[in-house]
């Protein structure tokens, strides 16, 4: 039989034994306390994020594995301010992030922000800041830009 993939949006490291994967892991006859164990290990670190979960069962070895996926910057930007949406304006200002918060950001998000360079990277953070109604050390997310773009500003 082929592997079985179950894909499912959980919170960092508070996945149960119910929906999404409970229910259908159950009929595959695998360890279901054992892989939420291990998810709930893999994600802690994104706790207070929603985050995607494949888990890829093998129902003839019951063997699993888990690919975890990224957050979205957004929701790593909202968590570094500590609030729980965006602005609902293009003029409300929701919080201010430092630029080495930008840069941790982009830092977690290596491997799916495109860009050759951190610079390049930390530019897309800052432009999903500018959406969200996020300023930059104080100021418009676009001068930072402008700054990273003119050498002025080093990552």
């Amino acid at each position: 039989m082929a592997d079985v993939t179950i894909s499912g949006l959980i919170e960092g490291g508070k996945a149960t034994g119910g929906p999404p994967f409970g229910p259908a892991l159950g009929p595959l006859g695998v360890n279901i306390n054992a892989i939420i164990s291990e998810i709930n290990a893999k994600t802690k670190a994104f706790e207070g994020i929603k985050i995607p979960v494949k888990v890829i069962v093998n129902p003839d070895t019951k063997s699993f594995k888990i690919e975890v996926g990224n957050p979205p910057t957004s929701a790593l930007i909202l968590k570094e301010l500590g609030v729980a949406a965006g602005a609902k304006t293009k003029d409300e200002v929701i919080g201010s992030l430092s630029i080495e918060q930008a840069v941790k950001i982009a830092k977690s998000k290596e491997g799916s922000l495109y860009g050759n360079t951190m610079a390049d990277r930390v530019k897309q953070v800052l432009g999903t800041c500018k959406s969200m109604g996020v300023k930059i050390d104080g100021d418009d997310p676009r001068t930072a830009i402008k700054k990273l773009a003119s050498g002025e500003l080093k990552v």
